[in-house]
């Protein structure tokens, strides 16, 4: 393949045994959008992933990334914790902040499953908040419906009792 047909950028992380980290590409919504979008919106990035010895190594895919840069945020997983982490695509390089943010995970406690939150469904997999498993690292699907006051798309996640999840919104 020609590099001059490339539509994207590609750069790769490695992860120690028993941590897993997804990416997310923060977008800013375009001004003639914003009286009916959120302000920014965060996009999953896909990514492979190949064993090299106990470690997985992934390579993550920025399509259409902007000439300005693009501004991400790194989720790394591992047992009951989830590390936070900023960064920018910048040319052919990502920056990292020195200082990655721990969080801990803490256990909501309920006795039947939870609806959690309305949103609007966007198509194109930009949203303004994303709920994540941590034990699979895979975002939480939405139940679609169509609400015809607001005559939209919308989704609501519902969450399994007793289960942890890690929810991420960008305001």
């Amino acid at each position: 393949m020609e590099e001059d047909n490339l539509q994207g950028k590609c750069f790769s992380i490695t992860d120690p045994k028993e941590v897993s980290t997804v990416i997310y590409q923060i977008n800013k919504t375009e001004k003639e959008f914003l009286d009916r979008a959120p302000k920014f919106t965060i996009e999953r990035l896909d990514y492979s992933e190949q064993l090299v010895g106990e470690r997985k190594r992934k390579t993550f895919f920025v399509d259409n990334p902007s000439p300005e840069g693009n501004p991400l945020v790194f989720f790394s997983f591992g047992k009951d914790k989830v590390v936070v982490n900023t960064g920018f695509l910048d040319y052919n390089e990502v920056k990292l902040s020195k200082k990655p943010m721990p969080m801990k995970l803490s256990t909501i406690y309920n006795e039947k499953e939870t609806v959690y939150r309305e949103f609007q469904y966007t198509p194109n997999m930009k949203r303004p908040i994303t709920i994540i498993d941590p034990e699979t690292t895979e975002e939480i699907k939405p139940n679609l419906y169509f609400d015809e006051d607001a005559n939209e798309v919308k989704g609501k996640c519902t969450l399994k009792a007793c289960k942890k999840y890690f929810a991420f919104e960008i305001k």
